[in-house]
């Protein structure tokens, strides 16, 4: 077979995959069929004949799992030897003397979770997480969804592997993106790999996109005989990157050359893919190496170096207050430029006024600064701690006084201003959101500069700036094509909903949800909305005296009734969807959090679940009925929160199961 041919093939299976991938997810989660099963068959055959012909197996193919397996918990399973934990050092020096005059083979210390794996005759047989290093986790279903994992391999005897289950930086942020409630965001890809591998669902691992990198070869024999390794650990990666694994990368050192290649390595882990806490030195000599035998803790062939979050010490310039659509101003520290990480950082975000006092920063301050999990830059200490900083009394957006908000021990700086242009351009943002208006184009960079120039001082001026066309496609970022695109974005905005336009108008409190309920309950009629009583507003489920209040309080500001019914004037409102009473979630209230797998996004899954009467809120109350959240075992706060009030924690499939 040629090169072209067997590359042919392999694009063939793997378009075979998605499709069967796909039918089959549709019938067993779902309980809907999307193709015959004729030609299910079909296909599977097809898949089946080119994986004879190619002797390949690629990860998530049909022919080795049976539909989406869930289980009901992890079983557990002893480990039939205790896996150790490393010795450590964080001097290159003492590395280099426990090396001595061997040669070793360095690499990266991954920051995930250990798995141990076990083929029999060319099969995964079981994936085993290393627990508490006597006792683990089966979680077989899991590791056949893990990206790069072969599911089956050439070596026919029986193979014990460890690898790291990792999942990237890219694909975290990735992830991160998608969850809307920065405290439910995940705080690191470990913790993020952690949650996605331990899933009951087997759907969710393959939704976060893990991967393993091979680390050891624990055992191979065929036939009762040992594989031979030419006495090298070196041979042991070969031989399990032929059997199609990653496996981590590493370099042949000695003592000559190891603090060179820890040189090497430190300066690339800004740009690695994965989370790295370290390197990890294994002696190559595998008899020699088991001659050492192993302490209590840890096996005496190998020795991990730590690094720590890189730390700079740098001075404290100045604070930038910004402010918000909300009126809350986000103190920033800005300081001399130091390297950290690979890159040159000048900003920290401080978050609040309680951490600022905490810090006791004072302009001038000799301050340590570091990237949280090699992301996030944050001040780690003040080592002046002068406590001299002064806070601003006006807002530096509006020039208006501020005040100071405390909530849960927790004090903030709010800017009362409601014409305050910083909270203009925030309202002029939410009107032109996904959730909202949906204007592609408008983002909040562009808002800056269209308000800047005068362009945009209303919502109804959105829908008239064809009247800028040649300053627009003038402007540094714009041309023909993007002026074009943004009219059609502006065009499509104008078909929408009541319940859109009353969250995109920015009523406080009113979310997507409570702006369904209201649409809903006034059929769409806006002049009733606003010419509402506080006791008919009240008596809305889902409503309340608070909301019917700001509602009330909104309409009275004759400048914000006046805008919002120009902007009207330029939308063709549709009627809203009927609600289904007949439906399993009418009357209940969700919270939905974290990403999605059988719906496109949250949107969508909150839509499904508002047209049936129910009702999607953003935060877990004691009126909850459920949280949905694929990663039911997280920490994340809404779960903690749910599990203090008793809230059912819910998947998104068993979410399907009960009211799909």
């Amino acid at each position: 077979m040629t090169d072209s041919e067997n590359k042919n093939k392999n694009q063939r299976m793997k378009e075979l995959i998605a499709l069967l991938d796909e039918a089959a997810k549709a019938y067993y989660s779902e309980g809907r069929e999307i193709m015959t099963n004729y030609r299910y068959d079909e296909l599977y055959d097809e898949l089946v004949q080119l994986e004879e012909e190619t002797g390949v197996v690629l990860s998530g193919s049909p022919t080795v799992r049976v539909g989406y397996e869930v289980a009901s918990a992890l079983p557990k399973e002893k480990h039939p030897s205790r896996m150790l934990s490393l010795d450590k050092t964080k001097d290159p020096a003492q590395l280099s003397a426990w090396l001595k005059d061997k040669e070793g083979l360095l690499s990266w210390k991954l920051d995930g979770l250990t798995i141990v794996l076990t083929y029999e005759g060319g099969e995964l047989k079981k994936a085993v997480t290393r627990g508490n290093g006597d006792v683990g986790e089966v979680i077989t279903p899991n590791a056949r969804f893990f990206t790069n994992l072969p599911q089956r391999i050439a070596f026919k005897g029986t193979l014990v592997v460890r690898g790291e289950a990792v999942i990237s930086y890219e694909d975290f942020e990735k992830i991160n993106s998608l969850i809307d409630d920065e405290s439910s965001r995940y705080k690191n890809p470990r913790n993020l790999c952690s949650g996605s591998v331990r899933q009951l669902d087997p759907a969710v691992t393959k939704e976060r996109r893990v991967q393993l990198v091979a680390f050891a070869l624990v055992s191979a024999s065929e036939n009762g005989q040992a594989v031979d390794f030419e006495n090298s650990n070196e041979k042991k990666y070969d031989f399990l990157k032929g059997q199609g694994f990653d496996v981590v990368e590493h370099v042949r050192v000695t003592s000559a050359t190891l603090e060179k290649a820890i040189g090497d390595f430190s300066a690339r882990i800004a740009k690695n893919a994965f989370p790295s806490d370290g390197l990890v030195l294994l002696l190559d000599d595998i008899a020699y190496g088991e001659s050492l035998g192993t302490t209590a803790k840890a096996p005496r062939n190998a020795m991990a170096f730590k690094w720590q979050d890189e730390t700079a010490n740098t001075i404290l310039r100045r604070i930038e207050w910004s402010p918000s659509r909300t009126g809350l101003i986000n103190p920033v520290a800005v300081f001399d430029s130091v390297e950290l990480e690979g890159t040159q950082v000048t900003r920290a975000s401080v978050h609040n006024l309680s951490i600022v006092k905490e810090l006791k920063l004072g302009i001038g301050d000799e301050i340590t600064v570091y990237k949280a999990n090699m992301i996030i830059p944050q001040i780690a200490e003040n080592l002046t701690a002068s406590g001299k900083l002064t806070l601003p009394e006006v807002c530096p957006a509006c020039g208006m006084p501020v005040s100071i908000h405390s909530e849960n021990d927790t004090e903030t700086l709010f800017c009362e201003n409601p014409d305050c242009s910083a909270k203009q351009i925030k309202a002029f943002a939410l009107y032109c959101s996904r959730d909202a208006m949906n204007v592609e184009g408008l983002s909040e960079q562009t808002l800056e500069k269209f308000t800047g120039c005068g362009f945009i001082k209303e919502f109804a001026d959105i829908y008239h700036l064809d009247r800028y066309a040649g300053e627009i496609t003038g402007m540094e970022g714009f041309g023909e094509k993007s002026y074009k695109n943004l009219m059609e974005a502006v065009d499509r905005s104008r078909h929408t909903t009541m319940s859109k336009f009353l969250y995109a108008i920015g009523i406080p409190g009113i979310g997507t949800a409570n702006a369904v309920i209201l649409s809903r309950h006034f059929d769409g009629d806006f002049e009733a909305v606003m010419n509402a009583s506080r006791e008919e507003l009240s008596s809305i489920d889902g409503i309340g005296a608070v909301m019917a209040g700001d509602i009330i309080a909104y309409f009275a500001d004759e400048k914000k009734k006046s805008r919002a019914l120009a902007a009207l004037a330029e939308l063709e409102i549709e009627k809203e969807a009927a609600v289904d009473t007949g439906s399993p979630v009418y009357g209940l209230t969700f919270v939905v959090t974290g990403s999605v797998e059988h719906f496109a996004n949250r949107n969508e899954l909150k839509a499904f679940i508002e047209e049936r009467g129910g009702k999607v809120t953003g935060s877990v109350t004691s009126k909850t009925d459920y949280l949905i959240n694929n990663d039911t075992e997280s920490s994340s706060s809404k779960n903690k929160k749910a599990k203090e009030l008793g809230v059912a924690i819910i998947s998104e499939q068993e979410f399907m199961e009960r009211f799909g």
